[in-house]
């Protein structure tokens, strides 16, 4: 391989991506990936969430979990980067 080669899901995002199609597709796998990575206590919490221009935008109902979130947020993007397979997040923003 050289130092060019993507794998399948990077080339795919990408091919998404040039296509203005993208941000159906996360919006859509998103609410599918979150309560997997996340746990049931953490969905029940969640009020919403979303990723626009690869910013995860995640809106919850207790302080105490948004202030949990906001501390672990790298690791948050890891792990749903991971999930989906793909670096399709680049930062998060935790809303009460």
């Amino acid at each position: 391989m050289n130092g060019n080669s993507l794998s399948i899901t990077d080339a795919l995002v990408a091919y998404l991506r040039e296509n203005g199609l993208e941000q159906s597709v996360l919006e859509a796998q998103i609410e599918e990936v979150w309560p997997k990575v996340m746990g049931d206590v953490v969905t029940k919490l969640t009020r919403s969430v979303e990723i626009k221009d690869g910013l995860l935008i995640v809106r919850v109902s207790s302080a105490a979990l948004k202030a949990q979130l906001f501390e672990n947020r790298f690791e948050l993007v890891a792990k749903l980067n991971e999930a989906f397979g793909a670096n399709v997040i680049n930062d998060c923003r935790i809303l009460g």
